[in-house]
């Protein structure tokens, strides 16, 4: 019996990198994003929102390009996927607590962040670092061919 070529932590760490790099790029889509023409590169004065929902700036778009980047190429292995899973997920639950936590308006706050932002940061670290924990219980293949090699 063989095992699988990809693991599903590494299928959960695409889905997340894919979600992560349409959100970034939705970003700087107009119409997609209303007041484009007020997207400011950080800070809170930004009034450009995606799906006229979450507050976004050029910033924020960049970062989730690059997060969703940084999860294509850590899938290719499932202890890359688990870690960028759980990595990216506590990255995203920081956000949320900065974003409790930094008093609105003061210079700290260098991110648009509103309540749906809020929503968003903390529902996707949590969900990141859940699959993170919960695919482990699939084990690395490569590991368990070696450890039946060496008993042989």
């Amino acid at each position: 019996m063989s095992a699988p070529k990809y693991m599903a932590v590494q299928g959960a760490a695409v889905i997340v990198a894919t979600t992560l790099t349409a959100i970034g790029l939705l970003g700087f889509i107009p119409g997609v994003t209303t007041n484009l023409d007020q997207l400011t590169w950080l800070g809170q004065r930004s009034d450009a929102m995606l799906f006229g929902v979450f507050a976004v700036s050029a910033l924020q778009n960049i970062l989730h390009l690059l997060i969703g980047a940084a999860g294509y190429f850590l899938a290719r292995s499932y202890a890359g996927a688990r870690a960028y899973l759980l990595v990216g997920g506590a990255v995203y639950l920081a956000l949320w607590l900065y974003g409790i936590f930094v008093e609105h308006g003061s210079r700290a706050h260098v991110l648009p962040l509103n309540g749906a932002d809020q929503w968003l940061h903390m529902g996707l670290g949590a969900v990141m670092v859940l699959l993170a924990v919960t695919l482990a219980g699939q084990h690395d293949p490569t590991k368990r061919r070696s450890r039946m090699r060496t008993a042989t």
